[in-house]
Order: C-alpha cells, then sequence, then structure tokens
C-alpha cells in the first residue's frame, strides 16, 4: 500500500454526445412544428453539431482533473470514428488522462444524438455501444492498484453489470478493493421500461455493498432501487426531494449500512448533500487508513450539507460534479463537514454553465470562493430531531454516533 494517496481512476460510462443546431426562427411563432422536422424522407438543415463527452468517466473524471486532482479514466469504446474522438477530446484536456481508456476492436462507441430544438423537449437517440459489454476483466488491476480511489459510475445502464444480479459488478469492485484502492460507486436512475427496471436492486445492492466504500446515488435512485413502491408514490406526487424528510433518509441510510457499505452520501439536488457513515470502526479502518483521516470524526455521523446559492444556467453533471468535490476533499483529507462543503460548492459551480465541467475551476479558486462567506440555499425538508451547525454550515441528525 502506497504511504501516500496515489491517483483516483473513474471508470464506467462514457459516451459522445451530439447535438445538432438549430436556427431559433424555423421555430419562431410555431412556424415549424416537432413532428414536421421527423417526417420520414424530409431534408431539414440545421447548423453545425456540437460534441461533447458525456457519462460518469467525464462528467466526474473531467471534473477531477480540472480541480487539480491526479486522475485516471477508464472507460470502455470501440476502435471507430467516435471512439477516436472521444480519445482525442480527452487528450486535449490532459496528458495522461486516458492512458488507462479500454478499447475494445470488436465493440462500438456508445454515442447519444440530441435533438434539441428551441423551445422543445429533448430528444435522445442513444446507442449504449461498450458500455453494455464493460466487464471486470476489462480494468487493469495494475493501475487500480497505484490507485488511491477507484470509483464507478453509472452501472444500472451498463448491461453487463447489472445483469444476472450484479455478479459482475461485485467481482469488478470485490477485485478494485483486493488491489488496494478505497471503491466509490455511483448510480444512474433505472429506465422503469427496460431490463434494468426490471432488477431486484436490493438484492444486487446486498450482494455488490460489501466491496464498496462510498457509495454516492441520489436519494430518487436509492429510493427506487430499495422501495419502488413508495418510488412511484412520491413521483406521482412530483418532486420526490421535495417530499422526503429525515425519516426517509435516515432509514434508507440504514438499509445501505446494513448492506456492508461504509459511507453512504445521498445527492439532494439543489437541497444540498445528505451524508451517513458506519459506526463500525473495523469496517472504516482501511477508508481512513488509506486516505489519512481522522477515524473518530468519520465514525458514526450524520450530517446534511445545504447548497451554495447560485445563478443556474444548467444542471448537465451536476451530480457527477458535487462527487469530484468529495472526492478530491478526501484525498486532501478532509472532515466529513468539510469533505461534504467542497462537494457542493463544487455542485454549485457546475450549475453555473450550461455544460457539465466547463465551470470547474482549481481547487484553490473553489477554497477561496467558500471562505469568502459565499451563502447558502435554505433547506426545506423537514428535520425534526436534527440540529443546527451554523459554524460549520451543516444539519446534524438525530442518528449521530
Amino acid at each position: 500500500m502506497a504511504s501516500q494517496p496515489g491517483p483516483i481512476v473513474v471508470a464506467g460510462h462514457i459516451c459522445l454526445d451530439i447535438i445538432p443546431t438549430f436556427d431559433p426562427a424555423m421555430f419562431a411563432g410555431g412556424a415549424l412544428a416537432l413532428e414536421e422536422l421527423l417526417v420520414p424522407g424530409k431534408l431539414t438543415t440545421v447548423g453545425p453539431a456540437v460534441t461533447a463527452t458525456g457519462g460518469a468517466v467525464s462528467n466526474t473524471g473531467l471534473a477531477l482533473h480540472r480541480l487539480g486532482a491526479p486522475t485516471k479514466l477508464m472507460g470502455k469504446i470501440g476502435d471507430d470514428l467516435f471512439g477516436h474522438a472521444i480519445l482525442d477530446f480527452i487528450r486535449s484536456t490532459g496528458p495522461g488522462l486516458a492512458d488507462g481508456m479500454i478499447v475494445d476492436p470488436d465493440a462500438v462507441s456508445a454515442y447519444t444524438l440530441v435533438i434539441n430544438p428551441p423551445g422543445v423537449d429533448r430528444i435522445f437517440l442513444h446507442c449504449p455501444g461498450a458500455n453494455d459489454t464493460f466487464g471486470a476483466d476489462d480494468v487493469n488491476m495494475e493501475q487500480v492498484a497505484d490507485a488511491s480511489i477507484f470509483h464507478f459510475g453509472y452501472p444500472p445502464i451498463m448491461r453487463r453489470l447489472y445483469g444476472d444480479g450484479g455478479v459482475e459488478l461485485a467481482a469488478l469492485m470485490a477485485r478494485a478493493r483486493a488491489a488496494g484502492a478505497i471503491t466509490s460507486l455511483d448510480a444512474s436512475y433505472p429506465d422503469p421500461k427496460s431490463d434494468a427496471g426490471q432488477v431486484d436492486w436490493r438484492a444486487l445492492l446486498v450482494r455488490v455493498l460489501p466491496h464498496v466504500d462510498l457509495f454516492l446515488p441520489s436519494l430518487e435512485e436509492t429510493l427506487f432501487m430499495l422501495d419502488r413502491p413508495r418510488h412511484d408514490r412520491l413521483a406521482a406526487g412530483g418532486d420526490i426531494i421535495r417530499q422526503a424528510d429525515g425519516e426517509l433518509l435516515h432509514a434508507l441510510s440504514d438499509d445501505l449500512l446494513e448492506m456492508g457499505v461504509a459511507v453512504v452520501g445521498l445527492k439532494l439536488g439543489d437541497q444540498g448533500l445528505y451524508l451517513r457513515t458506519t459506526p463500525d470502526s473495523q469496517r472504516l479502518a482501511k477508508l481512513t487508513a488509506r486516505l489519512r483521516l481522522d477515524p473518530d470524526g468519520w465514525r458514526g455521523r450524520e450530517l446534511l450539507s445545504p447548497c451554495f446559492q447560485a445563478q443556474v444556467v444548467g444542471t448537465t453533471g451536476a451530480g457527477d460534479c458535487t462527487i469530484a468535490g468529495f472526492l478530491a476533499a478526501l484525498l486532501r483529507g478532509a472532515t466529513p463537514t468539510a469533505a461534504m462543503t467542497s462537494a457542493v460548492a463544487v455542485g454549485a459551480f457546475n450549475v453555473e454553465n450550461a455544460d457539465a465541467t466547463s465551470g470547474i475551476p482549481p481547487w484553490p479558486a473553489v477554497e477561496a470562493r467558500i471562505q469568502a462567506g459565499w451563502a447558502r440555499r435554505p433547506v426545506v425538508l423537514d428535520l425534526p430531531g436534527w440540529t443546527w451547525a451554523q459554524e460549520e454550515c451543516v444539519w446534524i441528525g438525530p442518528g449521530e454516533g
């Protein structure tokens, strides 16, 4: 085991987004309806295409790189035009970032065609490509052994990893942890109408989470996986987060900690980030030792960090960037409250730009804005029994200890 933290390896889902641009005049005053745009056999002139990489590997990985954290990316692509475009973009962003990328000559690269005319809801045409074939054997464990953290994102949209009850995902996370890295896992919303929507996610997490140190999904994703009937009832009533409360957060994190994970972080949209850590010192030992964290400070915590005030331009990749802020803080030996503050700060920088990562500044700029008295957003969730710690700007839950 290395005496100093190594890089963060970010693995999982990656794709190329292709976004045709449109002349707003085409749709002004109802001049052209969407159904007229998609008439079979019709040629419609559009503007230049905007291309960008998407997925957890791109969003979380590039955000970490912009923050100044040593980062390596491990997405799987094909040896094709789109794959080459993905590699070119990553290489242009930073030297060495693409060294761990997996190129499969027998696979096609994932891409998404985003049809986004002015004033019309977006239409996504997505090819999952190589993401569906990603497996444990694709990951170079020698590179993982040199890493401090192995973060994996979006298995619910990667067929081989959610198939067969998550056997492949469990094997991947177990190997990464055995190689010496702290393991971190993010999720994505399973499509209820897809095969992923029919998976027994509770059983899958029971199999996978003993091999995961940090589990960092959103509240909505977690509720879908652990209590689908309640998820569906709340979804029918509108925004799930606005209907959540401290009791629900505590119950969900109880379930996840009992499954074997050491640290649970639930992303709460504009309500911030919820954190719950195991009271089990033995389960925390590797995490705190590898990242030089204070064991007592991380044991048995229940906290909620509100979001910072921001001029919201777009929310693409906000959750991924929040994770990047959290992981980058861990690499610096942060306390739980400091790590959460950094996480929601990086998330706020993200939403002030339309794309996923261009607004993420170097780490000193994040710290400077926080220290300058950056205002927080109010939390409207019902938190009975919680205490507001003014100095640290966090809510402390009744589950502390």
